[in-house]
């Protein structure tokens, strides 16, 4: 276990490195979102589902939905490090005829099971693919990463409600609960608090984790699997522009690309500039 959690935190690092440099590159795109998510997508692409990169219409496979699309950096740059097309490819996001757009598409992008970026969205189009599964009788398991913000859509709770009430337990979803969108705090543009509490009042199985801490997330991923008749959710407490420090808490950093300059001091907190 010890050695498999080294290389996922190698590949935590590597992600965000990626992250940052893309967005550089692009001068443009979402850093604080995506930094707060990778090791939820680190330990599901590189650990829990059941993909082929070879296969990425694979029927069988595990489903993942980025509900908050914003944050599409940190799915691009998993997708590339697990194979799914070249690492060369990030480094054309958000540019003209890039299959890498602002958001992501499933039309365009390997790996990519369903085109997000209109919040709350995601989640119900996760419900639908859990809810195909189980009128298939299908083993696959779907999971879906939502923002803390994006619980203030109404959307979500729909969606929520009819999670439970077809008893979906091959759905877990995750909360990003990093406590900033991008008018400011959450609790106060509209909080979305408590959120495990909320969920487990809509029927869902509840587990609130560190969303840095990679032992803990494969223990809820695996009670997740385990739990019957119910969904779960997974709230993530964890830090906006996660791995660079200038950026760590800070709301400007939602939606604004670094520098070139910015970019260095960012790789070298990261290990990627000597």
């Amino acid at each position: 276990m010890e050695e498999c959690i080294g290389k996922l935190k190698e590949t935590a690092r590597t992600i965000r490195r990626d992250i940052v440099t893309m967005l550089t590159e692009s001068a443009s795109g979402h850093p604080g979102g995506s930094l707060s998510a990778v090791e939820i997508l680190t330990v599901l692409y590189f650990k829990e589902m059941k993909i082929d990169p070879s296969k990425p219409n694979w029927e069988d496979r595990d489903r993942f939905v980025l509900s908050k699309g914003h944050a599409a950096p940190v799915l691009y740059s998993t997708l590339a490090r697990k194979g799914y097309f070249a690492v060369d490819e990030l480094m054309k996001l958000r540019k003209f005829h890039s299959i890498l757009q602002g958001h992501p598409n499933m039309n365009y992008v390997p790996g990519v099971d369903m085109s997000t970026g209109s919040l709350g969205q995601g989640i119900s189009a996760a419900v639908g693919m859990a809810l195909a599964g189980k009128l298939d009788k299908k083993d696959y398991r779907v999971y879906a990463l939502l923002g803390d913000g994006e619980l203030e859509e109404g959307q979500v709770w729909e969606a929520s409600m009819a999670a439970a009430h077809y008893k979906l337990d091959n759905l877990t979803a995750f909360v990003d609960h990093n406590g900033l969108q991008i008018d400011g705090p959450c609790e106060e543009v509209m909080s979305p608090d408590p959120v495990a509490d909320k969920f487990r009042a809509f029927g869902w199985h509840t587990i609130s984790v560190d969303g840095h801490n990679l032992e803990e997330l494969i223990a809820a991923i695996e009670e997740a699997r385990n739990m019957k008749g119910k969904p779960t959710m997974i709230v993530c407490e964890t830090i906006k522009g996660k791995g660079v420090s200038f950026m760590e808490n800070q709301v400007g950093w939602h939606g604004t690309a670094p520098t070139r300059e910015q970019c260095e001091l960012a790789l070298r907190e990261l290990g990627g500039v000597e």
